[in-house]
């Protein structure tokens, strides 16, 4: 798998057009040391290191980093939105059906978009976004 190096939060914040603030910056570094985070995980890992950020913040600066291209967003059926950093490609991911882990796994074969559709109906594929389900080796061994 290809592993993208995290950039310094303030740097990325700014590069990505938005304004440097301690909430954002806490919320970046959050995402860097837990891939595929839930708003509500990132809350956690904010909280106790700035008391003053709300629940609403957080949100706030996940849908701002979204919405700049600094995170993606993934939307599992049947799970809670997660976020990550890793958005300079186009990787795919494993979830669990079981226990609702997330693994990346790089592009399922040859270039972007990976995948080619049967049917295009007029329109240019730029990527493609696959989700692989099934059960991660721990909870088949349970």
């Amino acid at each position: 798998m290809t592993q993208q190096s995290i950039p310094d939060a303030a740097d990325a914040i700014r590069a990505a057009g938005l304004r440097v603030t301690d909430s954002r910056r806490v919320v970046f570094d959050a995402l860097a040391g837990q891939p595929h985070a839930s708003a509500d995980d990132v809350y956690a890992r904010v909280a106790p290191l700035a008391p003053r950020a709300s629940k609403q913040s957080v949100y706030n600066a996940l849908g701002d980093f979204a919405d700049a291209g600094l995170v993606r967003r993934i939307e599992p059926a049947g799970h809670p939105m997660l976020f990550e950093l890793r958005v300079a490609d186009n990787h795919h991911h494993l979830v669990c059906t079981t226990c609702g882990r997330v693994e990346d796994v790089d592009c399922t074969v040859g270039h972007a978009p990976c995948l080619h559709p049967s049917e295009t109906h007029g329109f240019a594929v730029a990527t493609a976004e696959v989700t692989f389900w099934g059960q991660c080796a721990t909870c088949a061994a349970a």
